[in-house]
């Protein structure tokens, strides 16, 4: 009868698992073409290091035994399937002559592989939604309900979602490989934009009850550290910068009640000064490439206000500058009404309405609650008491999310009493 593995030894596994185990999975799903069965044989791996590692110790190199014997596994799967498929013992023997040293398996593969199962979860070809529930469960390995909670819908809804975009990489043959030099401008967008929605989820809840959902943001960040790790492309810099910057305040923008802070009433004592410090590395490095995009840009517009003392002494001549560099390469609706904010900051506050006045005339964003909330903050710093409880209520008819409303109907509440 075998003794129950020692807690030093569950210990070494966990780690290892912890560190490791993604590795381990991407480079299954080379060695095997199919994630629910690379999947399966990884954790069959794991399962067979509790029992031999406890009688031979841990190998020197685990990510290497536990890819070999997590590809014996899923040979030895195959063919037990062999009595109900015949194709499934051709197969297992192609797996078995298909080349294989674990010794080979050195740090820049499994690199190569990690990169290769980034790129295969944000293919172009898959629906943004398929692509974050892709990429938080098979790169980040998330548990489906994690996503599920995450993005506060059912379990079935993202299962559903993984199924769906599975089938779509197996069915439409999308190649398990990272990206050529020629075709790599066109796809690393795809890939930082998931980062980023995942982070942006994270760091402002679209609805919920919650303001922040730090797991998701931090989940990004982790994302973005491993991609700047295998990719250091400029714009990839600057997203993770971008992330560190923003996350830098993440103390500071609720209160003790989860209420919202607006940043000119935060407590900038309470940024994280080691997370403001490594963006702007991060920053200055990816300005120094001058091959820099727009999250390179924002993350500058990040770092101005990381630098100012107080929301007073904010640089915004600068940040308007960055809004008309953004702009030029980005003319999209939504940094006009950034830019508006920095122009009212700069300009006054009638400035920055006739912008945000110009943008609701087109049709531009006005099913947006922010842009109704901007406007109603502006209509309330120039005296409009009215407008600005009108442009609040439009806000607070748009938001999804509790705190946000819950400041929204304080602001009305406050413009009622003050009209008193």
């Amino acid at each position: 009868m075998s003794l129950p593995p020692s807690a030093a030894l569950e210990a070494a596994v966990a780690d290892v698992y912890r560190r490791e185990s993604r590795r381990v999975f991407a480079t299954l799903i080379r060695l095997l073409g199919d994630f629910d069965l690379a999947e399966d044989a990884m954790h069959e791996a794991f399962a067979s290091a509790m029992t031999q590692w406890a009688a031979e110790g841990v190998p020197k190199n685990p990510r290497a035994w536990l890819v070999s014997t997590g590809r014996f596994k899923a040979i030895d799967t195959i063919r037990r399937r062999t009595r109900f498929d015949a194709a499934a013992g051709e197969i297992a023997q192609q797996l078995e002559q298909l080349s294989f040293n674990p010794e080979e398996l050195d740090e820049a593969r499994f690199n190569d592989d990690q990169l290769r199962l980034v790129f295969t979860c944000c293919h172009p070809a898959l629906t943004p939604e398929t692509r974050v529930a892709l990429t938080l469960r098979e790169v980040c390995g998330l548990r489906t309900e994690e996503v599920a909670s995450a993005f506060l819908t059912t379990t079935p809804t993202i299962a559903q979602r993984i199924v769906r975009g599975k089938a779509k990489i197996r069915d439409e043959k999308i190649p398990y490989e990272a990206p050529t030099l020629a075709e790599l401008p066109a796809r690393i967008d795809s890939v930082l934009s998931v980062i980023y929605l995942v982070f942006n989820e994270g760091y402002s809840a679209s609805h919920g009850d919650s303001a922040v959902r730090q797991e998701l943001s931090h989940e990004a960040i982790r994302l973005g550290r491993l991609l700047l790790e295998l990719l250091p492309d400029p714009e990839v810099i600057g997203l993770v910068a971008l992330m560190l910057l923003h996350e830098s305040r993440h103390a500071a923008r609720t209160d003790d009640n989860g209420d919202l802070v607006l940043l000119e009433d935060q407590d900038r004592s309470q940024w994280d000064a080691a997370l403001i410090e490594e963006g702007n590395q991060l920053v200055e490095r990816a300005l120094a490439t001058r091959r820099f995009g727009a999250y390179t840009i924002q993350a500058a517009i990040s770092a101005v206000h990381a630098a100012a003392p107080s929301a007073a002494a904010t640089d915004w001549s600068q940040i308007v500058a960055l809004y008309d560099v953004l702009l030029r390469g980005e003319p999209l609706p939504i940094v006009e009404l950034n830019r508006a904010v920095a122009v009212a900051m700069r300009d006054g506050a009638e400035q920055g309405l006739a912008i945000i006045d110009s943008l609701v005339e087109r049709g531009d964003l006005v099913d947006y609650h922010l842009t109704h909330a901007a406007r109603a903050d502006l209509l309330r710093r120039l005296g409009r008491h009215g407008e600005a409880a009108a442009a609040y209520r439009q806000a607070l008819a748009l938001a999804k999310q509790a705190p946000e409303r819950r400041f929204l109907q304080r602001r009305i509440d406050e413009l009622a009493e003050a009209s008193k």
